[in-house]
């Protein structure tokens, strides 16, 4: 009887065991699956359009961000692959692994772990020089965006696609997504009088554009002319957000530490054009808004009562660890989206720095005109009129409905070249 029993027991336990390693290698098979089903536009390349670089020496602008589904960094992918001919880096600030200081400019050095030179594209120079291409066939760009106008690395493609056309070498951009979707588009124009390094070419503070997109745009509209190729993802639509994709989120710079400070940032940077402090030196940059002038619950409660969609105000106090009031306890507010479809990120921040100009007029200031009267408010805004309109006390409803017509006209024109 005995035996009996232990017999069926072990029976029943195989079974279970059975069971559940099925059920795990079923479930592996199917995130294999949607991961094989999506592909960046640097898996696409190596997976299907390994000739673009057959035969060309190639430089490569990347970062941290220029990595595979696997956590491989493109460097380490194009170095090792016996059909590419990896001769040359070029890195922004932080260097292409991340590993130079915040702000510190390194006009070149080594790679330690593939011994390539690493020309740097962010200081004395943000454009690759003639004698940083001269032994360069073909120049790849992979670097992952996030959606605003003022985030510098678009810029950083568009005058590499000069020097290309410069120097007669063809320009091949691997896209990424869009980490706040590829479907809204929001905020005024630039006026190219307020042309910047913040804000080079006449488009709205939120694309919604991805790289690719935009370097078509760019390469057309604004005539650089590049002999251009975009290698497109695939398995990625316009209306995902980054986290409904399967990539992990890699901080784009230290202060974009999620996607949710992506999903703020067009408008809440709008902050660093005043007084006020941006959370730098917190854990919620853009998120954590203040000063130690500013009675939280007061902004709190005046922000909520504009109800503006997709989004409540916190009261919050802070003290930050670097930037603005470092050491400071600050009062003030963190943005909760609640309904990110909903959520008009421009408006939001416009509003904010309205509602702090109304509450604190004789505490909040813009940051100071240089000598053309251009504030780094008017540089981030795109414009200097938006200024004047919330010193003029205009309300912010009226300031976003006169940037509509010409948003409608970028609208128009950015269909041409939406690859997705």
């Amino acid at each position: 009887m005995k035996k009996w029993l232990v017999t069926v027991l072990i029976l029943i336990l195989s079974i279970s065991f059975f069971s559940v390693d099925f059920a795990q290698s079923s479930s592996s098979s199917t995130n294999h699956g949607k991961v094989e089903s999506f592909q960046l536009g640097v898996e696409a390349l190596l997976k299907d359009q390994v000739h673009l670089l057959k035969g060309k020496k190639v430089g490569l602008i990347t970062n941290p961000t220029g990595i595979d589904q696997s956590f491989e960094s493109i460097v380490d992918s194009f170095y090792d692959h016996n059909g590419i001919n990896l001769v040359a880096l070029f890195g922004l600030e932080h260097g292409v692994r991340g590993s130079e200081e915040a702000g510190a400019y390194v006009p070149f050095y080594i790679d330690e772990k593939t011994g390539l030179p690493v020309y740097s594209l962010y200081g004395e120079t943000k454009k690759p020089t003639p004698e940083m291409l001269k032994n360069i066939d073909v120049l790849v760009f992979d670097i992952q965006d996030v959606g605003a106008r003022f985030y510098t690395y678009i810029y950083t493609m568009a005058f590499a696609m000069e020097a290309a056309k410069e120097n007669n070498i063809p320009f091949i951009v691997l896209d990424r997504p869009n980490p706040i979707s590829g479907v809204k588009v929001e905020g005024p124009i630039l006026d190219t009088k307020y042309s910047s390094f913040v804000g080079l070419y006449p488009i709205a503070l939120q694309h919604g554009m991805t790289v690719g997109e935009l370097a078509n745009f760019f390469n057309k509209e604004f005539n650089i002319g590049a002999k251009l190729t975009v290698v497109k993802m695939k398995g990625w639509k316009r209306n995902m957000y980054y986290d409904e994709t399967p990539l992990q989120w890699i901080l784009p710079s230290p202060n974009m530490p999620t996607l949710d400070t992506a999903l703020v940032y067009p408008g809440a940077a709008l902050i660093e054009g005043t007084n006020i402090s941006e959370g730098r030196g917190t854990t919620k940059p853009f998120e954590l808004i203040g000063a130690p002038f500013i009675d939280g619950e007061e902004l709190a409660q005046k922000l909520n009562e504009l109800k503006l969609p997709g989004v409540m105000f916190r009261s919050a106090y802070f003290t930050p660890t670097t930037s603005k009031f470092n050491g400071q306890l600050s009062g003030g507010i963190q943005i909760h989206i609640t309904k990110r479809k909903s959520y008009q990120s421009v408006k939001t921040g416009i509003a904010i720095v309205k509602t702090i100009h109304d509450l604190y007029p004789k505490q909040f200031a813009f940051r100071a005109e240089d000598s053309k009267g251009i504030s780094y408010f008017d540089q981030l805004i795109g414009n200097g009129w938006i200024r004047k309109a919330i010193n003029d006390g205009t309300s912010f409803r009226d300031i976003e409905k006169r940037w509509q017509s010409e948003l409608k006209k970028f609208e128009k024109k950015r269909k041409k070249y939406l690859l997705y």
